[in-house]
């Protein structure tokens, strides 16, 4: 007999049983009123998500690195220059994007662990007044490290700077605060496979007027991606092409499911379940990656291994033996972290089985960790925190 255990890699995450329902639907004309009819409260729901008070959300039938893509594409030119830290897989990945499109990347080179540097961040764009764009990842998923927008908002404003602002949220947007409209952000991207807990499948973009006007000049090409086709047809109420019907329903209904939770107790149960799995890493006497607390994820732990043990052995034992998923180290941490995902649909319980594999595949690899010190850690954490059930009257 097979069985599902819970996933604790940081994406694709867990998906609710009624969003998979909501996205199992029967086939339906995308050019009917009927789609429109699905499409709007999508739309609008992301818009609260994302706080954003100005601007158009769109919705294109691809992953977040497709997202990095349109965002480029649709406000740039070739040989256009703009300003990335390095600091990690996925801000390199969107770096080496850029960069094969023809744009000319400053980069600030950033040790693993760390997050964007505000000062060097600040001192480049008032060197450099011909900076189109800032790329910021907003939680670097290799290493668990989240970065400081609002922070990179200020060095901006500080510059007298007129860049636009790219944030990747692709990690970090239904799981951890996102503000839009207060951090001055001109694109956001997240995924369908993150905190919006549904199949990979949608990029989710929110879009400002400042960037909107951006594609009147900019001559990169694009096609599938072209933000002029999609508004275009968005005020039909359809798409240019066959949308992710299915995607869309489920999108809806997820967002039902989070403002139903409250936005600010989804971010307070994700801070909790992190806490919960960086009490456990203290236990085990080891450390996040991260290389301060102010910079721990809420969504993933990078769990540094001790010396002379290899992270992916622990995550293949724990697929192979016990049918359970971490992530892998990637890049510069490849075998010296494993990865705890703890975003989207995760409970207490959930988490504290996750943490109880990675210490079972720990004592069978002959690490020095002592069978349930995190699994303590983590379960007298959430006794005092976990806040009580509200019961339904009789």
């Amino acid at each position: 007999m097979s069985f599902q255990n819970p996933v604790f890699i940081p994406g694709p995450t867990n998906i609710p049983e009624s969003v998979r329902k909501a996205c199992d639907m029967p086939t339906l004309d995308h050019r009917s009123p009927a789609f429109a009819r699905l499409f709007k409260p999508a739309v609008s729901g992301v818009r609260r998500v994302l706080k954003m008070d100005q601007g158009e959300v769109i919705l294109i039938p691809s992953t977040g690195t497709g997202g990095w893509e349109a965002a480029v594409t649709n406000t740039l030119s070739p040989g256009d220059t703009v300003l990335a830290a390095r600091f990690g897989m996925f801000s390199h990945r969107w770096i080496d994007l850029c960069q094969r499109h023809g744009l000319n990347v400053q980069i600030i080179e950033t040790p693993w662990g760390q997050g964007a540097p505000l000062a060097q961040i600040e001192a480049a764009l008032r060197a450099a007044p011909s900076i189109k764009a800032v790329l910021a990842t907003h939680n670097e998923t290799a290493t668990g490290v989240k970065s400081d927008i609002a922070g990179i908002r200020r060095a901006m404003d500080a510059a007298g700077h007129g860049a636009m602002l790219f944030v990747d949220g692709v990690s970090s947007i239904a799981s951890m605060p996102f503000d839009f409209a207060g951090w001055g952000v001109d694109i956001a991207v997240a995924g369908s496979q993150k905190g919006f807990m549904l199949p990979a499948g949608l990029a989710i973009l929110g879009v400002s007027p400042k960037a909107i006007a951006a594609m009147g000049t900019a001559t990169l090409p694009r096609t599938f991606f072209d933000f002029r086709d999609m508004l275009t047809s968005y005020a039909r109420g359809g798409y240019p092409y066959t949308p992710a019907v299915g995607l869309i329903a489920g999108l809806a209904h997820s967002i039902d499911l989070l403002e139903g939770e409250g936005l600010e107790n989804v971010y307070a149960r994700h801070h909790r379940l992190a806490e919960g799995v960086r009490r456990a890493v203290q236990g085990w006497g080891m450390t996040p990656y991260a290389a301060s607390a102010d910079l721990y994820s809420d969504t993933v732990t990078a769990v540094k291994v001790p010396a002379g043990c290899d992270g992916t052995a622990l995550v293949q034992l724990a697929a192979s033996k016990y049918g359970m998923a971490f992530g892998v180290g990637l890049g510069e941490v490849a075998g010296k972290v494993f990865r705890i995902g703890h975003l989207g649909m995760l409970t207490e319980a959930m988490v504290l089985s996750g943490l109880c594999v990675a210490e079972m595949c720990m004592a069978d690899l002959g690490w020095p960790v002592e069978l349930g010190s995190g699994i303590a850690a983590a379960q007298e954490y959430y006794r005092g925190t976990v806040p009580a059930l509200a019961m339904a009257a009789e």
